[in-house]
């Protein structure tokens, strides 16, 4: 009887031993796609969540704006997130003139009554002050109109019929207090001074016309404040 071991299984012939080092074996399956096991945050952990605003914006008190609303270090976030849609322009200049209306022409007619119609064709002194006279007035009824107006509620009646409204740059709040007074005043008052009053005013409302972001007239910035949509 021989003492040779049989040969193992898949050796014959000429094929090396199953424990040969150099034999090929077939491939091991790879391993299913994904993250290892165990990888995940430990238990009590949050995973990061994304950055920017969530959906719908931020509010104006998170804005990065809020403290300083007149600029930021290159490429901060959008200075405009957060505020409701800026206001038309055509919007803002239609209730201009439906304030003028609901104020000039009953003012304008009372104090006409008052001291006698004015000639506004005629340069002679006397019609010279009826014509001021009128003007002061009814830019002085226009200024605590406006004022009134802004600090309780942040709109006039021009500014409801198009849904806009006055906001406070740093938060979205009424203009309350001096805030809206002083708006008011820096558009108002300065129409009173003859010849380069009318100068002022008309570089004031057109300035919104070039002003980014916020689109401001001199009057908002003198305020910090923004016309928005408030539809």
């Amino acid at each position: 009887m021989s003492s040779d071991q049989p040969p193992g299984p898949g050796s014959g012939p000429g094929e090396p031993p199953e424990n040969d080092p150099f034999r090929k074996k077939p491939p091991e399956p790879e391993p299913p796609a994904g993250p290892p096991q165990g990888s995940g945050p430990p238990p009590g952990s949050e995973e990061p969540r994304a950055s920017g605003p969530p959906p719908g914006g931020i509010p104006y008190s998170q804005s990065p704006y809020a403290d300083n609303p007149y600029g930021g270090e290159y490429g901060a976030a959008d200075p405009l997130a957060g505020m409701p849609p800026l206001a038309n322009r055509g919007r803002r200049l239609v209730a201009r003139i439906i304030d003028a209306i609901i104020i000039g022409v009953p003012v304008g007619v009372i104090m006409n009554l008052i001291v006698g119609w004015a000639n506004y064709t005629s340069t002679s002194s006397i019609e010279t002050s009826k014509q001021a006279t009128v003007s002061g007035v009814t830019m002085l009824v226009y200024l605590v109109y406006e004022g009134l107006m802004l600090t309780s509620r942040g709109q006039t009646v021009g500014k409801m019929a198009m849904k806009i409204r006055v906001a406070m740059l740093a938060n979205g709040a009424v203009p309350a207090g001096q805030a809206g007074w002083i708006r008011a005043a820096v558009y108002t008052l300065p129409e009173i001074v003859p010849c380069c009053g009318f100068v002022f005013w008309l570089v004031n409302v057109l300035w919104c016309t070039w002003d980014k972001p916020y689109q401001q007239c001199l009057h908002d910035k003198a305020a910090k404040t923004v016309v928005v949509s408030a539809a």
